[in-house]
C-alpha cells in the first residue's frame, strides 16, 4: 500500500513512473518476439537439435507463466517496488548470460532466469499503476499506454530481431536488453513510489506457494509439449491430470489457510473471474494471428525475417492509434463491456478473413485489411484489463495483476500447443493427399484461424453473460488534470479500473 505522505519518489511525475513500467514491459515483450526470428541462427551456431531448439522458448515460458501468481502476491507482501527492481535486475543479468552463452545448456538456463525476472517485474506492474493513477480518465490513459507498449514490442521485436541477427549476430538480441535494463533500474529507483508492504505474515503460505507454482509449471510443461507427444498421449494426459490435482489442492488450501497466498475473495468478483476467462480465450485465439500469419508470410509467400516484421507493422500502428488515441474516451463514454464487445467483434473479423486467405495472397487486398481490423485489440485489451482489476482491493492489487498475467500465459500456451498442432496435422493430411506444399501449409493455417475465431465467439458469449453489467462511469469532477500538483497528489482509492501487461504471445511454432 503506498505511503500517504509524499516521498522523494512521489515528487516525480507519475507519468515518469508509467514510462519506467512501460519500458520494463517493452523489454519483456521485445525479448519474447525478438528471439523467434533468430532461432535458426542460434541453432546453427550452438548446435541445437530440432527438439532442443524449442526450449529456447519453452524454458522462458515455463518459468514466466508458473511464477506470475506467486510473484504478484509476494509483491503485495514484501513491496511491489522491491519486486519490480529485483525482477528487472535478474532479467538484465540473465540477458548478459544469454548473450555470452556458448552452449545450448547455458542458453536454456539463461532463458529460464529471464523468465523468472520477467515474472517478478511484470506481475506487479499493474498493481503499481492502479496506486499511481486513481482518477478514472487518467487511469484509462495509463492503461492505453501500457497496452500499446506490448503490441509495439511484439512487432518491433520481429523487425529488430531480423536486423540485429543479419547485421551483427544473434547474441545482440540479448545484449540489447543491457542498456535498457540498466536505465530502467536507475530511473525506477526514484520514479516508483515506495509502498507499504503487508508483511510476509499476512500471507506467507509456503505450502500454497509450492502447490500453485508446481501445478502451473507442470501444466504449462504438458501443454507446450503437446506438439511433440500428442494431445491424447499418456505423457500429456498424465501431466495434465497431475497439474489439475495440484491446483485443486492449492484452492482447497487457500480456502482453509489462516493466511492464504491467494485469498479466494479475489475470484468471487464476476468482473475479475469473467475478464480473466475472456482474456485466456482471446490470447489463445490471437496466437493464430501473431505467429501463424508470420509463418504464412515466410513459408508460403517467401518473406524474409525483416520483411515479415515490416508486413506486420500496420497492425501495431492501428493498435497503437486506437489504444493511445480513442480507447480511454470511448471507455469513459460507453463503458468497458461495450468497448470489449466491439473489440472482440473486430477480432472475429480478423480471423474470419484469414480463413479465406489464398495461397498467392496479395498484401494490399488480402492482408492489409486484416492488419487494419487488428485495431480491435486496441479496444479490447484496455477494456478487458480494467474489468479484470475492478474487483480487487488495493491490498490485493499485486495478486490481481499476477493472476491476470498468469491467465495470459496459460492462454498463450494453449494457443501455441493446440493451434499449431492442429495446423501441422491438417498440413500433413493435405500433403499426404497430394496437395502442393504451399497449399497444404495454407490449409493448415486456415484450420487454426477458424478454431481461433471460434474461441473468440466463446469469449463474446462469456462477455454477454458473465460480464453483463457494465461498469458505471460517472463524470469526473473538474480537477485541472494538466496541473502537475493535481496529477501527483495522492488520492483516495476509487473503484479500480485497471491496467494490464499486454503480453502478446511469445512462443514460436517449431514445425
Amino acid at each position: 500500500m503506498p505511503t500517504p505522505a509524499r516521498t522523494p519518489a512521489r515528487a516525480l511525475s507519475p507519468r515518469l513512473a508509467l514510462g519506467v513500467l512501460s519500458t520494463g514491459m517493452l523489454m519483456t515483450v521485445l525479448d519474447g518476439s525478438i528471439v523467434t526470428v533468430a532461432m535458426p541462427a542460434i541453432q546453427s551456431d550452438l548446435g541445437f537439435t530440432p527438439v532442443g531448439l524449442s526450449w529456447i522458448v519453452n524454458a522462458y515460458l515455463i518459468a514466466f507463466g508458473s511464477l506470475l501468481l506467486l510473484a504478484g502476491r509476494l509483491g503485495d507482501l514484501i513491496g511491489r517496488k522491491r519486486m519490480f527492481l529485483a525482477g528487472t535486475g535478474i532479467f538484465t543479468a540473465a540477458s548478459l548470460l544469454a548473450g555470452v552463452a556458448a552452449s545450448p545448456e547455458v542458453l536454456i538456463a539463461a532463458r529460464f532466469l529471464q523468465g523468472v525476472g520477467s515474472a517478478m517485474s511484470s506481475a506487479v506492474g499493474l498493481g503499481i499503476l492502479i496506486t499511481l493513477f486513481t482518477a478514472p480518465r487518467e487511469r484509462a490513459r495509463a492503461i492505453a499506454v501500457f497496452s500499446f507498449t506490448g503490441a509495439a514490442g511484439a512487432s518491433l521485436g520481429q523487425v529488430l530481431g531480423g536486423v540485429l541477427t543479419d547485421a551483427l549476430t544473434w547474441n545482440w538480441i540479448f545484449f540489447i536488453n543491457l542498456p535498457i535494463g540498466i536505465a530502467t533500474l536507475l530511473v525506477a529507483l526514484r520514479a516508483l513510489p515506495s509502498d507499504r508492504s503487508l508483511g510476509l505474515g499476512a500471507g506467507a503460505d509456503v505450502i500454497g506457494a509450492l502447490l500453485v507454482t508446481t501445478g502451473l509449471m507442470t501444466g504449462i510443461y504438458a501443454v507446450v509439449k503437446i506438439e511433440e507427444y500428442g494431445a491424447g498421449s499418456a505423457h500429456t494426459l498424465g501431466l495434465g491430470a497431475l497439474a489439475l490435482v495440484l491446483l485443486a489442492a492449492f484452492l482447497v488450501r487457500q480456502a482453509k489457510a489462516a493466511n492464504p497466498l491467494m485469498p479466494l475473495r479475489v475470484l468471487r468478483s464476476r468482473s475479475v473471474s469473467g475478464a480473466n476467462a475472456v482474456q485466456m480465450l482471446m490470447v489463445a485465439a490471437l496466437f493464430s494471428f501473431q505467429i501463424l500469419v508470420a509463418l504464412y508470410l515466410q513459408k508460403v509467400r517467401g518473406y524474409g525475417a525483416a520483411e515479415t516484421g515490416l508486413a506486420m507493422l500496420p497492425a501495431a500502428a492501428v493498435i497503437g492509434a486506437v489504444s493511445l488515441g480513442v480507447s480511454a474516451r470511448l471507455i469513459a463514454r460507453f463503458g468497458e463491456r461495450n468497448i470489449l464487445l466491439t473489440g472482440l467483434l473486430l477480432l472475429v473479423g480478423v480471423l474470419g478473413l484469414l480463413t479465406r486467405l489464398p495461397v498467392q495472397a496479395d498484401y494490399v487486398t488480402d492482408l492489409l485489411p486484416v492488419m487494419l481490423l487488428a485495431a480491435g485489440f486496441g479496444l479490447a485489451l484496455p477494456a478487458l484489463t480494467s474489468l479484470a482489476m475492478s474487483g480487487a482491493e488495493e491490498k490485493d492489487a499485486g495478486l490481481a495483476s499476477g493472476l491476470f498475467n498468469t491467465t495470459q500465459q496459460i492462454g498463450m500456451a494453449i494457443g501455441v500447443a493446440v493451434l499449431s498442432t492442429l495446423a501441422a496435422s491438417r498440413t500433413e493430411s493435405l500433403t499426404e493427399a497430394g496437395r502442393p506444399a504451399a497449399e497444404a501449409l495454407t490449409g493448415g493455417y486456415h484450420l487454426a484461424f477458424g478454431v481461433g475465431a471460434g474461441l473468440l465467439l466463446v469469449a463474446l458469449a462469456l462477455t454477454f453473460t458473465v460480464l453483463r453489467r457494465p461498469t458505471a462511469h460517472r463524470p469526473e469532477a473538474p480537477q485541472a488534470p494538466e496541473a502537475p500538483e493535481a496529477a501527483e497528489a495522492p488520492q483516495a482509492p476509487q473503484a479500480p479500473g485497471a491496467t494490464t501487461a499486454p503480453n502478446p504471445p511469445k512462443a514460436l511454432a517449431t514445425h
